[in-house]
């Protein structure tokens, strides 16, 4: 399997998160409909493009964003991936999609695609949570050194946008949506692709459908088929070690840190367990709930800190510190480095910042 181009005091620990082979295969289709030699951008990039015929195979989300930054600063058009039609046609979600389909609403459809997102990507955190107007759904790419490009996010949130369309068969038209990244010069595009109007600068990348769409029956449910493809996507989730007890906490605590420090009771309830049960899994996998929880904001400081929109206070926040020093000496614990230091060094070693023009430029 190929591996990520190793950075001085940028490999992650525990290993690099991956995305999964026919995932990319259908981000390569797209980018071939936009007039991208994809061919040249697989050579850039160090990929095998034999390894691509092979299902089971798995590519480091570091290496998958390079070939993201490569296509982006070759195409010469922002908006790359914007677009209803690539994003419908593109996409390759294999037996999640399946699995979504045979549900018996758009809800359900969507908390199996919260469950088997790692089958896709493990480097992708897909939640949901309740609104008094509908439901948010919210998404959110790490786990590596590299910083993500804004293209990469926006095709990846176009693409649940549109197969909620597909699994519905109706025009949908959501409530909100939001990016944490700058606005462009030109938000028509973004209208179009969403139908509705675009707030950034947000604090998570997301979208809100109304309750009556959530609830609309699938005219593809089926429950039989829907145990097959549960059957498989578990198969899968443990050749992919995200059946643990430890994966999963890790998961939802990422999800719910920007709201504050998880209590391990939050967590539990999260997950449908009983404080105890948690607790006795835990213990069985040799891990404490503290252990992941500082493994997690680990995992994430890395991700922010390789992005310049984020103030180091800000940084602080999202990582659910309740003050900034507690912050900059964990910063000193993980990486030997208090953050200003680390973030210099991150910079250094990916060629600049995540973000080094404003936001407003990013279109002209």
């Amino acid at each position: 399997m190929p591996q990520p181009t190793r950075r001085a005091g940028c490999m992650l620990q525990p290993p690099s998160r991956t995305s999964s082979a026919a995932w990319l295969e259908g981000v390569l289709t797209m980018f071939e409909a936009e007039g991208l030699n994809v061919q040249a951008l697989l050579r850039d990039a160090g990929f095998d493009r034999e390894s691509l015929n092979r299902e089971d195979t798995r590519f480091a989300v570091d290496q998958v964003t390079m070939l993201w930054q490569l296509a982006v600063a070759r195409v010469g058009k922002p908006t790359l991936g914007l677009s209803r039609g690539l994003a419908a046609t593109c996409s390759r979600l294999g037996t999640v999609g399946h699995a979504m389909s045979c549900t018996p609403d758009l809800r359900t459809g969507l908390g199996t695609l919260t469950r088997y997102m790692p089958v896709i990507s493990d480097a992708t955190v897909f939640s949901m949570s309740s609104d008094p107007r509908g439901s948010w759904m919210s998404l959110e790419q790490g786990g590596g050194s590299l910083p993500i490009p804004r293209q990469r996010t926006e095709y990846a949130m176009l693409t649940v946008f549109t197969l909620c369309q597909w699994l519905t068969r109706r025009e949908l038209r959501p409530l909100a949506m939001e990016f944490v990244h700058p606005a462009p010069v030109d938000e028509r595009l973004y209208r179009e692709a969403f139908g509705c109007e675009i707030r950034f600068n947000a604090r998570a990348n997301r979208m809100l459908l109304s309750d009556a769409d959530m609830t609309v029956p699938l005219p593809t449910q089926h429950a039989a088929l829907a145990t097959m493809h549960t059957e498989l996507l578990e198969n899968q989730l443990a050749q992919l070690g995200q059946t643990s007890t430890s994966a999963r906490v890790c998961a939802e605590i990422a999800r719910r840190l920007q709201q504050g420090e998880p209590r391990r009771q939050d967590v539990a309830a999260g997950l449908g367990l009983a404080e105890r049960t948690l607790q006795r899994r835990l213990q069985e996998e040799s891990v404490s709930f503290q252990a992941l929880l500082d493994r997690t904001r680990r995992e994430l400081a890395r991700q922010y800190l390789a992005e310049a929109r984020h103030t180091l206070h800000e940084v602080a926040d999202l990582l659910g510190f309740v003050d900034a020093s507690n912050f900059f000496r964990a910063c000193k614990r993980w990486f030997g480095l208090p953050p200003a230091q680390y973030r210099a060094r991150l910079w250094h070693d990916a060629g600049g910042p995540a973000v080094t023009v404003p936001g407003a430029l990013l279109l002209n």
